[in-house]
Formats: C-alpha cells, structure tokens, sequence
C-alpha cells in the first residue's frame, strides 16, 4: 500500500512540480485534478489512496466538468461525514446529469452488503446557504499541499457477537444516510431533478431520510402536498410557512402533518378562509383537531397567524395548547373579540415575548386595560412592538403609555394608521424618552395634518407636526432617535413616509 501511495504522488509531482518551482499549492492541486479527470478511470482508481484534503478539490473539478462517474465513485469513497453540495449548485446552472450522478453514488453505496473502507458520509446537504465556507477551507487557500496527514486508518466493518458459544462477525447495518433540502411546494415546482430525488428517497427510504429544516408550502393540491410529507422526516422541520388559499377542511387535512413536527420552532400560517359546505358542528370539530396539534410542538418559539378567519372568540382555544412561552407572536389581519384581548394579556405564552404584532386586529371597541395588562406582562422582554392600522383612539393610547414607559428593552415601535392627535403624540415622546433602547418610532400622520373628514393630506401642514416632534425630540435629549410618520397612500394602500418630506410612493411620480 504504502508502495503504490509514494508511485501515486510520484507521478503527480512529476508532471506538475517540475512545471515550476514557483507553482503555488492551490495550482497545484488544481492542475493535479485536471490531470486526473482527463482519465476517469484514472481518477476513481486514485480514490482509494487520495489524502481526504485533495477530495474537495477534485469533486469541485468533477462537478463543473461534468465528470458523472468520477462524481459517482467519489460520493461513494467520500471521507467527510457531509457533502454540502447545495453551495456548489447555487448561482450556476445545474447539469441534471451531474445532480443524478451523486445521487446515483447514494444508491449504489446504500446497497452495498459490506461498507466501503472509507465510509463517512453520513449527510447529504443540498442547501444552498449552508456550510458556506468549506469548499474555500478545502480549496488549498488554507491549507499546503505538503502538510496533508496520512489518510484515517480504516474503520471497522464488523462487530463481533456469539452464537451458539462461538465467536463470530456480524455486518454492522448502514446508518441511514440525511438529505437535507429546504423545500418550497407550490405548483409547478417539481422539477425533473425534485422528482428524481423524491424517488430515489422513496424506494431507499429505510436507509435515505428526507430532511427539511425549512418548509413553504404555496398553492399546491392537497394530495400533493400529502404525497411529498409522507417523504419528508417530519420531526425534522424547524421553520414552516403555510401562504395558501385554504378552507379549513383542507386544513384539517394538514393537522395530522403538523402535529408530527415536534422539532418546529417558528410557524406561519395564513389566510384560512371559512366553508359555507360544512355544518357549525363540524367547524368546531376542524378548529378543535387543528388547535389541538400545538401540544405536539413543544418547540415552537414563533407563532405567526395572519388572516384566520375562525379566531375571533377562539384565540384562548389556540394559545392554551401552545405549551411554551413564546419569543414572537404575530396575530395580523384577524378579527379579535375583547375576550380574546383579556385571555391573551393573561396568558402564560406571553411573558417572555421580544416581538409582538397585532397589526391589522381592529381594537377601536376593545377597552384598553387588557392591552396594559398585556403590555406589562411582556414589559421586561418586550422588543419590537407593532399596533399598525388597529384604529386605536386618543383616550386608548393615553391609557397605554406608562406600560410603553416600562418596556425597557423596546428598540422599535410602530403604530401607524391610527387616528391619534399631535398633542397626544407629543405625550407619548415623553413617555418614550427615557427608553435607552428605543431607535425608531414610525407613528400615524398627525389627525391635525388632514384637511377634511376624506382624508385629504395638508402636506405643509405635515412637516410642520413633523418638525415639531423632531425640536421637542432635541430638546429632551435624543436628537439620534429615529421618528418616522406614515400613512397608507390613497391611491394604492402602500405606506407613504414622511420624515419631513413624503418619500412618495410610485402613484405620485410622474410619468
């Protein structure tokens, strides 16, 4: 063995150190794996005595160059526990014959009876924005060619047990091998490559596990959306985004999914829409299976709902099944009773939060006291706060303010589209001073800017407010933080700022 390595590596160096004395190690190496894949039958034989630190290098050659069975052999003899091939698909087009060839060097290695001597691989990555910097570390940037260690010593393929008395040597089963993938399903998007894996992991599944740490769900049939869960290692997925169009017997069809996401960390579920088929009865049959799935995820730490059309009176029914305090809660664009405002300030889930949004909750008619309560139970972690278009009155605000006045780690606030008057405004600033952490406020366009009940802007009018807050904002000693007002644009809805001079949005440009 030792023979034949110090033959390898003669050859090597005498085709390419001869060259120039001056030839750095990386051209090195890299003219040595173009040496190489001009043979592949070469190149797979070189395999079994290449040093582990020339592997990265060469399987980055082979992958440009579209080498499909050096590709294959190396996945097969790869000697690091993860080949992070999303990095090396991202920004360039990908080949699909270099794609199935590494997942053809899985199936192959997967059915071999006796591991391969140099096993290690153990992870597949096939995420874009992972493991970013270990084709550099490997690329001979940091590395000499001439300080690569001896390859690892081979690892044991057997273990022994006794039968009968005797000694003997049992195959020591494969351990399944990870494929890690971000997953986006929406329709359309199950291209010839998804597919190609997607059966791959299904006639392998006992031994190639579908991973997905991070899941978005689009506009998909429900049956296939079922199809590709059923692949998918469940427990496996951190972050889901559910952004679809659905009635909540579809929902329904998805509880079961959710609740074997036990690892799920951050959710996002959107626009679930009522079902004039059902009966009232059923409804709550649906909203209870789905509610009930929260006591499964005992991970969860971000909960974003947005559009749901079955919380109002229900909230409580949700929250009491989350069974963690959670960092972030997000309730947007949903409509809220006052009951569901005093179960949620009493809530256990709320008492750690750094990120609370009810933007888009209309709150005109709920008393203000619950969200004091609210406020003053999240005050010692509470971060980012937004109230944006919850129709929150004078009289409500002034009631809030000393709790906004004790949330001592808040760093952004934001309650634009409500009708609140510059006095009271200038109140809240006062309130607000002493809040070391605080940076940006972006609040409403003063009621006193608008030139009549149509809601017609008096510009001018505006950036005097504006500039007023601003002096008031130097003279108590904070000039640095940032006051932004907004207003939704009448034309499209999007937000216009102010800061004196409107920032416009594209409506108002000329053509």
């Amino acid at each position: 063995m030792e023979q034949r390595r110090m033959l390898f590596w003669g050859s090597i160096q005498s085709r390419y150190i001869s060259m120039s004395v001056w030839t750095s190690p990386r051209r090195l190496v890299e003219l040595a794996g173009q040496s190489l894949l001009k043979d592949e039958a070469l190149a797979i034989a070189a395999l079994e005595l290449l040093p582990r630190e020339l592997f990265p290098p060469l399987f980055t050659a082979a992958f440009d160059g579209r080498h499909s069975q050096t590709l294959k052999a190396m996945v097969q003899a790869w000697p690091f526990t993860c080949l992070p091939l999303g990095v090396l698909m991202k920004g360039q087009q990908l080949h699909p014959e270099t794609f199935k060839a590494v997942l053809d060097g899985l199936d192959v290695l997967l059915t071999q009876e006796v591991r391969p001597r140099r096993w290690k691989l153990e992870v597949l990555d096939l995420r874009k924005n992972s493991h970013q910097d270990f084709w550099t570390v490997w690329s001979g940037n940091r590395a000499s060619l001439y300080s690569f260690p001896e390859p690892e010593a081979a690892q044991p393929m057997r273990k022994k047990r006794k039968v009968d008395g005797l000694s003997t040597e049992a195959e020591q089963p494969f351990t399944p091998i990870e494929v890690l993938v971000d997953l986006s399903l929406k329709e359309g998007a199950c291209d010839e490559l998804f597919s190609y894996l997607m059966e791959k992991v299904k006639r392998q599944k006992n031994v190639l596990h579908l991973c997905c740490k991070k899941l978005k769900i689009f506009a998909m049939p429900m049956q296939s959306i079922k199809m590709i869960l059923k692949m998918v290692q469940l427990d496996s997925i951190e972050d889901l985004e559910v952004t679809c169009t659905w009635k909540l017997p579809t929902l329904a069809k998805f509880s079961p999914y959710l609740g074997q996401m036990i690892n799920l960390r951050r959710l996002l579920l959107s626009h679930i829409h009522a079902s004039s088929s059902i009966s009232p009865e059923k409804e709550e049959e649906y909203i209870a299976h789905f509610t009930s799935q929260f006591l499964s995820l005992q991970c969860l730490q971000a909960l974003y709902v947005d559009s749901l059309f079955f919380l109002r009176g229900r909230l409580d029914q949700l929250l009491r099944h989350v069974m963690n305090p959670l960092e972030t809660l997000s309730v947007t664009n949903c409509r809220l009773s006052e009951g569901d405002v005093m179960h949620l300030s009493q809530s256990p889930n709320v008492s750690q939060l750094s990120v609370l949004s009810l933007s888009g909750v209309m709150l005109t008619d709920v008393s203000p006291e619950p969200l004091q309560a609210l406020l003053e139970r999240a005050s010692a972690t509470l971060q980012d706060l937004d109230f944006d278009e919850c129709g929150i009155m004078d009289d409500q605000l002034l009631v809030l303010l000393p709790s906004l006045s004790h949330c001592s780690q808040l760093t952004t606030l934001s309650f634009c589209g409500n009708p609140i008057s510059i006095s009271v405004l200038e109140n809240l600033l006062h309130h607000l001073i002493g809040l070391s952490n605080l940076t940006h406020v972006l609040y409403p366009v003063p009621l006193e800017s608008y030139e009549d009940v149509h809601g017609t802007l008096h510009l001018g009018r505006l950036a005097y407010l504006h500039a007023r807050l601003r002096e008031l904002l130097c003279e108590l000693g904070r000039p640095s933080m940032v006051w932004l007002s907004a207003n939704p644009c009448p034309h499209c809805g999007d937000r216009t700022f102010y800061d004196p001079e409107p920032i416009l949005c594209p409506c108002f440009m000329p053509n």
